[in-house]
Order: structure tokens, then sequence, then C-alpha cells
């Protein structure tokens, strides 16, 4: 039979946030067990004291999450130059038969010039565009024929230089996320290669954004 300290230790582990603003003393261990009270009746299908509660988060041991912490740090300090792209475009197209033909109708268009802000992620069942507004009216042409499942205007991207240790480092994308979350930022798009991350989000969030990623590399 399932524990208390094992069920608010699962709770507990599933929601990340509890658990740094826990361990960054932000968080009041009466109120999170009030809070959580209800998951944990729920999930031992019976009463369960907010005093029991409590003394199971008492004994919560660091998870991997928090020993990560310290690493994650050290790598913030390494983080690259940031590249902020403005007027931009969002356009997510269902996969068809027909869908390369147009990209490569779109790429052929696009030619040498580097002005443009071009980027395409293919999934399984859709591929996202992200273009500079100013080819807003040319995708619109050559992808007449596809199916449109979702556009956005008025959005920017800032492109993060990773370190070639990122691949190494567990964690890094969740808290470079995670601090856009806790500002209410709504990321619209995330594209990425091995040693580039790009956060698009609505022009109106990127002196935010910005200014939330060069406070990572000050700490």
């Amino acid at each position: 039979m399932k524990t208390i300290q094992e069920s608010v230790e699962s709770i507990i582990r599933k929601t990340p946030f509890y658990e740094e603003a826990l361990n960054d003393k932000l968080i009041n261990v009466s109120s999170l067990a009030r809070a959580i009270q209800e998951d944990v009746e729920k999930d031992l299908g019976k009463e369960v004291k907010p005093g029991a509660i409590m003394m199971a988060i008492n004994r919560l041991s660091p998870s991997n999450l928090l020993r990560i912490r310290k690493n994650i740090k050290k790598f913030t300090f390494s983080l690259g130059d940031f590249i902020v792209r403005s007027d931009l475009c969002n356009f997510t197209y269902k996969n068809t038969t027909s869908l390369l033909k147009s990209i490569t109708s779109l790429l052929t268009e696009i030619g040498d010039d580097k002005d443009y802000f071009f980027t395409i992620s293919q999934g399984i069942f859709e591929t996202n565009i992200v273009t500079s507004k100013n080819l807003e009216i040319k995708v619109k042409e050559l992808f007449a024929k596809e199916i449109l499942i979702y556009s956005h205007v008025d959005l920017a991207s800032i492109t993060i230089k990773l370190p070639k240790t990122n691949v190494e480092q567990s964690g890094v994308y969740y808290f470079i996320l995670k601090q856009l979350a806790w500002a209410g930022i709504s990321v619209q798009e995330i594209i990425s290669t091995t040693h580039e991350m790009t956060i698009v989000v609505k022009e109106e969030d990127v002196n935010s954004t910005f200014s939330i990623l060069i406070d990572m590399k000050k700490k």
C-alpha cells in the first residue's frame, strides 16, 4: 500500500515549480500541504490530515532536479550572444504530398538573401514556418492550396548560441523556459539545432524576454 510519504513525493516531483519554490523557501510548508491535500487524499483513497502531509514534505530529500541546478547556473554563464529579430510571422500547415513543392518554391524565392528570417520545422502531421513579415504575402500565395492550421503575425525571436556542452547537460531547456513561464510570457514557437535555440514570442513580450535571458547570464 502506498504511504503518505510516497504520495507527497510523487505529487511534488511532478510539479517542479513547487519543488523549487520549496527549496528556495518561497512557499510556506503549511500552505503547500493544504494545496496538495486533495491530490494526496485522491491518490491514497482516504482522508489525510495536513499535519501528516507537512511532515512528509519536511522529510523530502533533494531530487535530481535540484541537484543539477548548480551545474545549470554555471552553464548559463557560458551562453553565447543573443540575436534578436522582429517583424516575424508564423504559419502552420498540414503535411500533404504537395507541401514540399510549396516549400521548395519559397526557398527558391528567398534565394541567398540574408536579410530574410526563415525557419522550417516538420513534424509528423504538420509543418511550421516562421518567416520575416515581408514574406507574408509570398507565403500566402505559394501555399494558397495548402491546409493552413494556424497563423500569427507581429512576432519576434531571440536566438541563443549554446555552448558545445549543452548536449551533455540535462535540464537546459527547462531552466530557460521556466524563467519565461514564471514571468507569464507565452512562447509561440521553439526552434532548435545542436548549438542554437530560438525562442519566438509576441513582439510585445520580446523586451521582457531579452531582459530575463540577460539576467540569467548575470546570476
